[in-house]
């Protein structure tokens, strides 16, 4: 039997949501005009009160009663306060029970008469309104974004603050003149305030971080820097229409054309101003050196804390950016903006963490944001990737990475690379197909992905025996490096899985734990080198590597520089992946006897009954001097012995673990000097190293303590007792002709300065 089915009914039943929206729409209409006949005279034309009736926008009282009630309330009235009643027909009651609800009802879930599109024409046209307003990404970060206000406001809050703007002024953007000692006067937002200083934004949209012996005397001016919608009755209905409909940044919304970006744009990235820290290591070649020195050997006995952040979250492994005097954050899933000058919030941008992930991602671990222009840009836990306007702290775009349902998340700091957003995934011990990927910073627009695990056919693919390695890891948790001169983007691997059993995986395991070399404009490969073919010791290669231009061994070379977590010190010639150099920097190294011309491990030559080692290095990241052209880095000594056909840690066989900070000639892999630390070794803590042209080598004891050494001899010359555990890496940056160091220690970001 064939069934058929009336398409008028089903036209009828398709098109009912949007009929009863329009009815509703028309009765809210002709409630709005019932309202001006009947209402208006004591509540105010705007329904937002006057001496004769209280105001009826925003009202909590009046959102939690339904249609009925209200319209039982009119017909009524109110003896007791005043009110008459209104025994008008039942079509009329109606309609103003409707309009009067819509009032305090979001205006995203009320229904609203006009045309969106015409609003839309409108607000981006002859209502200029984008001039000053942001939506999904379009227009100018002078006032507050509007992407979400249909969610924010009511529907007649909207009508009233578009008519009347000072009856309603978001939070941060109070207006302010602010008189200086110097003579002079900035007008703007106060987007934080307190009794010492003010973050004022100022009318072309830049920062002013001012403390109070700066100003010489506020005046709060009380009043919107927005005039009244110069509208018809027509236009402002569809403009009303248009911003009830805003909900938000949607997953995948394309971004439309922005302004022309303020901000630090590639140049600067490449060349960045004094004080400047605008990547995850500071610089693109990912040297962790700054050429910053007011903070020197000679006085840095004499610093001191200068202000402390502290964010709901104890294992912050955050490197902070700062730019033009302003500090940017991360936490879980979460976004902050500082003053740099003192550490008061500017702005915060949150979103729940995710439920049911698994590995690091799912311990709310971020390790920070990229900055290009107007945006910074962050990953979250369940693997988006975010743009927020660096000026509101609004979400512009969101981008899901991954294609597949694998076990993804992200924790990396993303790298810009001219005009685009690269980065990578976590998950590589729970079974996923690691990747990088590119987007383009103005709207999100993914313009290549490259997986690092190749499926049958591909390049790489014979080095996998057994079953096809669908989940075979290869994360890119770890920032990469990036070359201008020979446009080459360097990035680490992780290790395959499963991580320890091999049994379906025989090979080398291509491209785990290597070192790529990809062009940025393509994805593709120029190179790449692997550390640990076929690892079943979760070696990750995911240590930052380190790019130098220097006269090696008597000839000029690019080199990178990169220590791994299987115990060796690796040079390679960048520009084609040579190997120059692989020593080991530990006392016991018992899993190979060498690294052999053709860069493979070499059999071992002993029967050891000890596996060293456990995890030589990590994540953490080194730092490169290019006045000492030593490398530093944070190392671990550690084995597992054999017993009963298991490994197990062996603390008795050896020494116990302990960490230390190994300063490494780059000629011979020599260790020229070693900071040993004291006390036990607790597991994920692995604070990082930073070098500065003050002759200082910056870094954090993982049992709770930040230090400053001299970088030539490795003498610790300054500490701070922070008595919590140390994750993360250090920064320093300029503020107002001062330097400063900051670092993080549990769920603080630390800022030192000297007095």
């Amino acid at each position: 039997m064939t069934t058929r089915i009336d398409i008028a009914l089903l036209s009828a039943i398709l098109l009912a949501p949007y009929q009863a929206r329009a009815q509703d729409s028309k009765l809210i209409e002709e409630g709005q005009r019932a309202f001006a006949e009947h209402c208006a005279a004591c509540h105010g034309a705007e329904a937002d009160g006057t001496d004769m009736g209280p105001k009826l926008v925003g009202s909590r009282s009046l959102r939690a009663r339904p249609v009925p009630q209200l319209r039982s309330l009119i017909n009524q009235g109110i003896p007791s306060s005043g009110m008459p009643a209104f025994p008008l027909p039942a079509q009329q009651l109606d309609a103003l029970a409707a309009f009067v609800h819509s009032l305090n009802t979001t205006a995203a879930g009320s229904a609203v008469p006009g045309s969106p599109v015409a609003g839309e024409q409108f607000f981006f046209g002859k209502g200029r309104c984008a001039e000053c307003h942001m939506v999904h990404g379009r227009g100018k970060a002078l006032g507050p974004d509007l992407s979400n206000v249909g969610h924010e406001l009511t529907l007649g809050e909207i009508r009233q603050v578009l008519r009347n703007p000072n009856s309603r002024i978001t939070p941060g953007y109070e207006l302010l003149s602010v008189q200086l000692h110097d003579g002079q006067t900035i007008r703007g937002f106060a987007r934080g305030r307190t009794d010492f200083d003010i973050q004022l934004q100022s009318i072309d949209g830049q920062f002013h971080m001012l403390q109070d012996h700066q100003i010489a005397s506020i005046h709060d001016e009380k009043q919107s820097l927005m005039k009244p919608v110069a509208a018809t009755g027509e236009e402002l209905r569809d403009l009303v229409a248009y911003l009830s409909n805003l909900t938000g940044i949607g997953e995948g919304v394309a971004s439309g054309a922005t302004a022309a970006p303020s901000g630090p744009d590639f140049a600067r990235i490449t060349n960045p101003h004094p004080g400047d820290w605008l990547t995850y290591n500071g610089n693109l070649n990912g040297n962790r050196y700054s050429d910053l020195k007011l903070i020197n050997t000679s006085n840095v006995k004499n610093l001191g804390v200068k202000w402390i952040f502290p964010v709901d979250h104890f294992g912050l492994e955050v490197t902070p950016l700062v730019a033009d005097g302003v500090m940017y954050i991360t936490g879980p899933n979460q976004a902050i903006a500082l003053d740099a000058l003192t550490g008061r919030q500017i702005w915060k941008y949150a979103r729940p963490r995710t439920a049911g992930l698994i590995g690091d991602a799912s311990l709310g671990t971020n390790r920070g944001l990229a900055i290009l222009g107007d945006k910074v840009f962050m990953v979250t836990d369940n693997a988006h990737l975010l743009a927020i306007n660096r000026i509101t702290g609004s979400l512009v775009w969101d981008r899901y990475m991954p294609d597949e349902p694998m076990h993804y998340g992200s924790t990396v700091a993303p790298l810009i690379v001219k005009d685009t957003v690269i980065t990578g995934v976590s998950g590589g011990d729970r079974g996923m197909r690691g990747f990088l990927a590119c987007y383009k910073a103005s709207t999100g627009e993914r313009l290549w992905r490259h997986f690092t695990i190749p499926l049958k056919g591909e390049p790489g693919s014979e080095t996998w025996k057994g079953g096809e390695p669908f989940f075979g890891g290869g994360a890119t948790w770890l920032t990469g490096a990036y070359d201008p001169e020979s446009d080459t983007l360097f990035w680490p691997t992780g290790n395959p899985w499963p991580d320890s059993d091999d049994h379906d995986r025989g090979g080398d395991n291509l491209y785990t734990n290597c070192i790529l070399a990809l062009d940025p404009a393509t994805g593709s490969f120029k190179w790449y080198y692997q550390f640990t073919p076929h690892d079943v010791h979760d070696w990750d290669a995911t240590e930052t590597p380190i790019l130098v231009n220097t006269n090696y061994q008597g000839q000029e070379r690019k080199l990178l520089l990169h220590a791994d977590r299987n115990g060796f010190f690796y040079v390679l010639d960048r520009t084609e992946g040579k190997l120059l150099l692989a020593k080991s920097f530990l006392r016991m190294q018992t899993w190979t006897s060498g690294i052999g011309p053709d860069g493979r491990p070499q059999t071992p030559s002993t029967d050891s009954p000890l596996d060293c080692p456990t995890e030589a290095a990590n994540w953490n990241s080194p730092a490169y001097s290019p006045v000492t052209r030593l490398f530093y880095v944070v190392t671990q000594e550690q084995c597992r012995a054999r017993r009963n056909g298991n490994w197990k840690m062996a603390a008795q066989e050896v020494a116990p673990p302990q960490k230390i900070i190994r300063a490494i000639d780059i000629e011979t892999g020599r260790v020229v000097w070693e900071i040993p630390h004291t006390g036990s070794v607790t597991p994920k803590t692995w604070p990082g190293l930073m070098a500065t042209a003050g002759g200082l080598l910056f870094y954090g004891d993982p049992n709770g303590a930040f230090a400053a050494a001299d970088e030539r001899t490795g003498k610790t010359l300054w500490h701070f007792p922070t008595n919590v555990l140390m994750k993360a890496s250090p920064m320093t940056y300029m503020v107002n002709g001062q330097q400063f160091v900051a670092t993080v220690a549990g769920p603080n970001i630390v800022c030192f300065g000297l007095p």
